[in-house]
């Protein structure tokens, strides 16, 4: 009779032995070493962004749900009235037997969470950025490699086709060897100063556990349930909102990793609060056969959005080859100069459609496939883009160090980089 192993252990097993990781002698009975078996998952902020990945994740077991604000997980606790309710997601790790946990916490959280799962072995999916912090995407990284956890960061639009055959035309090499690619976000998460004032706590909201490592400070509607993202103590402005979504498809397309060089500018910088508005240049070297390039981000009302001449609209990705261009959005791409592409032929596809972005992190946990957005690829990308807000807040060029995480020329960048945690929520 086969031995039966914790469903934890199972989980982790299964997902080392997939990725050539064989633990010998362990065995599991055949009900447990099913693929098809329900993972037990605990949900930390269901509310908002967190509604959409609760319902990725749906088909599981939904075992735990865990939200510093009722409120905003009513409709959650309502559709899962058998999951266990939590505040503090802490309890539920020491309550619950669980086996993966999502995370949908302001970015300010997303580390803590992250890390203190993995730490116990769970598997573990994060929204983007992966971090507030540039040093803490490389712990959260480290943390996944030393656990041997299946990671996945919500870069949802990863999975969708369009993106896929982007890479897929880029690789191919119709527009020839890119060296400058120009994004652009219309969005502005910028601009205000702390509130002097102090209105009471709306019931069902625990602010010092939503506050988790950031310093103390009295709330104030002005930072939940969305605008924390214009304040440097809970996020990074627009770029760090949507950085990761639309970059990524630039790392993935010229497989960048750290960057030699970043650097900023916009209006002066405020000490609390993120810009109107943003322009990072970043400089990479070269990858094997592919040359340096130079990758621009505008966002708010410091947007560039005209390029070559085409007016491009509100938000996109625009590679400039030696042998034409192309842009790309969410949902499509287009190549120029457009009489010379007009009778273009896609390459053959040789990226696979995604089963879905949840759907592919889910069946890696189970099997030890890997993932598209694991928090190595993902980590990379997180701290490429905050490192925009750092060389913004210092008002410098960084000549940056990837392998050491440091700017060799500008030491007072590294207060930025990392910044210390509130007592007791120290990683």
């Amino acid at each position: 009779m086969p031995q039966q192993i914790p469903r934890r252990q199972f989980f982790s097993q299964s997902a080392a032995i997939g990725a050539g990781l064989y633990v010998a002698g362990q065995a599991a009975s055949a009900e447990s070493t099913s693929p098809n078996e329900k993972l037990n998952i605990g949900v930390i902020g269901p509310g908002g962004r967190g509604a959409s990945n609760l319902a990725g994740v749906s088909g599981e077991n939904i075992v735990a749900i865990c939200d510093v604000d009722a409120r905003r997980a009513a409709q959650a606790f309502e559709a899962f009235p058998k999951a266990s309710r939590y505040e503090d997601f802490r309890k539920m790790l020491d309550n619950e037997t669980l086996d993966a946990v999502v995370v949908s916490t302001p970015d300010h959280t997303h580390a803590y969470c992250s890390v203190t799962a993995m730490r116990q072995g769970l598997h573990c999916y994060c929204e983007k950025p992966l971090t507030r912090t540039v040093r803490e995407a490389r712990l959260v990284a480290q943390t996944a490699r030393e656990h041997h956890v299946v990671t996945q960061m919500g870069t949802q639009i990863h999975a969708t086709n369009n993106y896929r055959r982007v890479v897929e035309v880029i690789r191919s090499g119709a527009i020839g060897p890119v060296r400058e690619v120009k994004v652009w976000v219309g969005k502005g998460w910028g601009g205000n100063t702390w509130p002097t004032d102090k209105p009471p706590i709306p019931e069902g909201v625990n602010w010092d556990l939503w506050l988790g490592p950031s310093a103390y400070r009295p709330y104030h509607p002005a930072y939940i349930p969305a605008d924390w993202r214009r304040w440097w103590d809970f996020g990074g402005g627009t770029l760090a909102d949507m950085g990761c979504h639309y970059i990524d498809l630039v790392f993935w397309a010229l497989d960048l990793r750290h960057p030699l060089t970043c650097e900023a500018e916009g209006p002066p910088t405020h000490p609390e609060t993120a810009p109107t508005g943003l322009k990072v240049t970043w400089t990479y070297p070269e990858r094997g056969e592919q040359p340096p390039v130079t990758l621009t981000w505008t966002d708010g009302d410091m947007i560039e959005h005209v390029h070559d001449g085409h007016d491009l609209g509100g938000a996109g990705v625009y590679f400039v080859g030696d042998e034409g261009s192309m842009y790309a959005n969410y949902g499509t791409y287009k190549l120029f100069p457009e009489d010379k592409f007009a009778d273009f032929t896609p390459p053959e596809q040789t990226i696979p459609n995604s089963i879905g972005h949840h759907a592919e992190w889910i069946q890696a946990c189970k099997t030890g496939e890997p993932t598209t957005c694991n928090f190595d690829y993902s980590g990379a990308l997180t701290e490429s883009v905050l490192l925009g807000t750092v060389a913004y807040r210092i008002g410098r060029k960084l000549e940056w160090d990837g392998a050491e995480l440091k700017a060799t020329n500008a030491p007072e960048a590294a207060n930025v980089v990392w910044q210390p945690s509130r007592l007791g929520w120290e990683l």
